[in-house]
């Protein structure tokens, strides 16, 4: 018998980690929780400087070209 709220949320962690994945468990769990800000305004603003070619030069560099 689950006695404890502590215990039924490792519990359901686990379930969901063992069925799902870590990845999948997070992506699961994230699909709940809500966010804070604009994330339209935050990222454009992550991105501004962001351009074409610096996006090809980092995907080259990640798969080792």
């Amino acid at each position: 018998m689950i006695s404890s709220l502590s215990e039924i949320r490792e519990k359901g962690f686990d379930a969901l980690t063992k069925e799902l994945g870590p990845s999948g468990m997070a992506i699961f769990i994230r699909q709940f929780e809500s966010g804070k800000g604009n994330y339209t305004e935050e990222r454009d603003e992550l991105l501004k400087d962001l351009t074409i070619d610096d996006i090809a030069a980092s995907i080259k560099r990640r798969r080792g070209a």
